[in-house]
This record gives C-alpha cells, sequence and structure tokens, in this order.
C-alpha cells in the first residue's frame, strides 16, 4: 500500500511567495523604535517614584551646608543610631525567619488538604492580611492584648492569667509578635506557587526506588525549594525592615528603630543636620534592602527555572 508522502512547494506556492514584500531591515527597525514607546510610561514612573527620590536622599546625606561630608554616615553607626539599626535587624531577622518557617507549615497543609474549600479560604485571606498593617493593625492588637484589652482583662478575670505583667505589647517583642500577623500570610502567598510546582511524579518516582517521604524531602523538595524558601525569607526582612506605620501607631514612635528615628528627625526637628542624618539613616535601609531585593529576584528565577524543566 502506498504511504501518503510530504509534497514539495509547487510553482503557484513558489510565485506566490516570491511576491510577497519582503521584510526589510527599516522596516523592522522602525517597528522596533515605535515598540518602544510602550515602555515609556514604566520608565517615567519608575525614574519619578524609585530613581528621583533615592537620588535626593543620597545628595542629601552628602552635605552639611554647602560642602560634602561622610560626617552624616559616621553618625548613623554610633550611639543611638547604631542601637536603632542592630533593633531593627534583629526584629527584623527574628520575625523573617519565624514567618517563612510558620508559612511554608501553613501553606504545605493547605495545599495537601483534600478541600478546596479551605485552600480558597487561606488564598483569599492571605492576600487580604498581608496588605493589614499600620494603624487598624496596631489597634487590633492594643484593643486585644493590650494592658486594658479585652483578652487581658478576660483571662485576669476568668483565669487569674496577668498578661499585661508577663508581656508588653509596646516592646521590641511586642513588634515582632504584631509584624507576624502580616508577615506570614505574605510568606504563603510567595512560597504557594513554588509548592505547587512540585510535581507529584518526583515524590512517586522517589517512592518506587525505595525512598521514605522524609528522604524525598531532604534529598528532591528541599533542593529545589531552597532557592525560593531564601529568596522569600529576604522578602520578608526587607518587609520588616521597613515597616514604620504598624511601630509608629503601637509605640507612638518611642521604640529605637531605624524606620521610627527618620521619622523623629523629619516631624520632631526641622534643622538641617537632623534632616541630613535621616537622610543617611534611609541610606542605610537602602544598602541593606537593595542586595536582598536582588537576592530575591536572583532565586526566584532560579526556581522557576528548576520548576519549568
Amino acid at each position: 500500500m502506498a504511504q501518503d508522502v510530504p509534497l514539495l512547494a509547487g510553482p503557484q506556492e513558489v510565485r506566490s511567495r516570491e511576491q510577497r514584500p519582503a521584510r526589510t531591515g527599516r522596516t523592522v527597525g522602525r517597528r522596533l523604535r515605535w515598540s518602544w514607546l510602550g515602555l515609556l510610561p514604566f520608565f517615567a514612573y519608575t525614574a519619578l517614584f524609585f530613581l528621583l527620590p533615592t537620588g535626593v536622599v543620597l545628595w542629601t546625606a552628602v552635605r552639611a551646608g554647602n560642602s560634602f561630608t561622610g560626617a552624616n554616615l559616621a553618625a548613623t553607626v554610633h550611639g543611638a543610631y547604631l542601637t536603632g539599626l542592630e533593633h531593627s535587624v534583629e526584629v527584623s531577622l527574628i520575625d523573617a525567619v519565624i514567618a517563612a518557617v510558620l508559612g511554608l507549615l501553613l501553606a504545605q497543609a493547605v495545599l495537601t488538604s483534600r478541600h478546596g474549600f479551605v485552600h480558597r479560604l487561606v488564598a483569599s485571606a492571605s492576600a487580604v492580611l498581608a496588605n493589614f498593617g499600620g494603624l487598624p493593625l496596631a489597634f487590633l492588637f492594643v484593643a486585644a492584648i493590650g494592658n486594658a484589652g479585652v483578652l487581658t482583662r478576660a483571662l485576669s478575670s476568668h483565669l487569674g492569667i496577668d498578661l499585661s505583667g508577663s508581656f508588653d505589647l509596646y516592646s521590641v517583642g511586642g513588634v515582632e509578635l504584631v509584624y507576624l500577623y502580616f508577615l506570614v500570610p505574605l510568606m504563603v502567598l510567595v512560597i504557594t506557587p513554588a509548592l505547587e510546582g512540585l510535581r507529584p511524579q518526583w515524590q512517586e518516582a522517589a517512592l518506587n526506588l525505595g525512598a521514605t517521604r522524609g528522604q524525598y524531602w531532604r534529598m528532591v523538595a528541599t533542593p529545589v525549594l531552597l532557592p525560593n524558601v531564601l529568596g522569600a525569607t529576604a522578602l520578608l526582612f526587607c518587609s520588616s525592615f521597613s515597616a514604620y506605620a504598624t511601630a509608629q501607631a503601637l509605640t507612638n514612635g518611642t521604640l529605637s528603630l531605624t524606620s521610627l528615628q527618620i521619622g523623629n528627625a523629619l516631624s520632631g526637628n526641622v534643622l538641617t543636620s537632623s534632616q541630613n542624618v535621616a537622610a543617611a539613616l534611609a541610606l542605610d535601609m537602602i544598602i541593606l534592602v537593595v542586595p536582598l531585593t536582588v537576592l530575591y529576584l536572583a532565586m526566584q528565577r532560579r526556581t522557576s527555572r528548576w520548576l519549568a524543566q
């Protein structure tokens, strides 16, 4: 029986191809030039709200009167400013690690659940709570577990537990607890796509080869998820390190944190030197946050390549 063989292009098809106008380099170049116009709003937005403020902060941080100086940057690593920087790094690091662990466990528990309603509920709640902060969040905790909060009074009157005597909401530990309220949902949002990218075939193949579930998570899943977890932890650190409104509303600006010190310098003292030191503190925050942001983007790209294979 004869087999179907693909035919070559006939004379009419050849002539029709020859009649088509060839794309010249000038036409392609013109299209490329016009395509860049669509990115102009993005470039304008980036320049206006990112590059320009960063340049102003850098210019102000190295100025003292009409001359350039490094005294402002030197002042930020001494005395109370150094203490605030240490407290900010401590709070951000502790919260980032705790939120990464809790968010990872919560996301994995939700994905392994057989109820789709639970998955949708946690995803929706995480999207809302990850953006819930500032004065409403501070008021929520003050009304719940503050010195005269509802839960504090209920535990004291019914169970004899003095929560206000063992825990201070307005201290560094209190700020760390409040920050977890929006950092854990943020971790759930960030890590869920990576967990969903783990193919069931990988676990089935590992189990068929005699591996246990613990060996699968240690030798297969963990190397794939580790870049994403590290990047997400860096993102959580940046979110906690740059948070201002929640700590300001909770402690009235009395806590020694870099973000609060910047706000106090700008709002409580209009001297040029205070503004220059505040800009130097902001520059310190940029120096710490930018490398971690780059790390987050690099880890996200590496994980996406792994999961796309």
